[in-house]
């Protein structure tokens, strides 16, 4: 995995994405993006701020293993920052609630920033600073490469409702890890899959279901999912599952 420069403990990403302008009611729905358009996506145990940079000037790999909440808050995020989002999924109901948070547009018509897909290739949107791109591959447990990011500004996202032996490339190639907590048998397949000691796979077990491990190059970071009220109005209470 690539740097852990993704996650920064004082709300100032490395290398992320600038503030962009975007409607007022969105940015009261959803937490406060970091400086220079960092996304807080927790606390630490001392309650500090943790951001990470999910929309940076490098094609970035990232995924989450949990339930379908923490993949949503994060899409909320993404596009209070002034991203587009693609979301490539088998189902695609799961995803409405993204996708009626991101309002109308002039036409009436469902904002075009967020756009659902089938799980096939398709042309992308071409991103760059200001309008950076996060593609969210919600394709299962084995996750096809259908949306590879090639180009900066582009962030595929791979959501993974467990950890399978054959995601392990997936998995291993990836920038930031979000793993929520696994089951036994699944915490011994991550150790394998990053080398984890033992204290730190039986920690995977233990995770409440608003605590998440962000995993990365010398990363190892426990932190609290921090949802706001009316993020909850939209995806409802924080849970490990859906």
């Amino acid at each position: 995995m690539s740097n852990s420069r993704l996650l920064d403990t004082r709300g100032q990403g490395k290398g992320v994405a600038p503030e962009f302008l975007v409607d007022p009611k969105l940015l009261d729905v959803v937490s406060p993006s970091g400086d220079r358009g960092g996304m807080v996506l927790g606390s630490g145990l001392q309650g500090e701020p943790l951001t990470i940079s999910v929309l940076r000037s490098a094609p970035t790999r990232m995924v989450v293993v949990g339930g379908l909440y923490l993949a949503r808050q994060i899409a909320l995020r993404a596009m209070a920052t002034g991203a587009w989002i693609t979301i490539a999924t088998g189902r695609p109901a799961a995803w409405q609630p993204v996708v009626r948070a991101a309002g109308q547009g002039a036409d009436g018509r469902p904002s075009p920033a967020v756009q659902l897909r089938r799980l096939s290739p398709v042309e992308l949107p071409r991103p760059s600073e200001d309008s950076p791109l996060l593609v969210v591959h919600d394709g299962g447990h084995v996750p096809q490469e259908l949306f590879p990011p090639r180009s900066p500004w582009q962030t595929t996202m791979y959501v993974l409702p467990y950890l399978h032996p054959q995601a392990a490339t997936t998995a291993n190639s990836a920038d930031l890890v979000l793993l929520q907590r696994l089951p036994v048998g699944q915490a011994q397949l991550a150790a394998q899959i990053w080398r984890l000691p033992p204290q730190m796979a039986h920690q995977l077990t233990t995770l409440k279901d608003d605590q998440v491990i962000a995993l990365g190059t010398n990363l190892w970071r426990p932190l609290r999912l921090v949802t706001t009220p009316g993020e909850q109005q939209i995806l409802g209470a924080v849970r490990r599952g859906d």
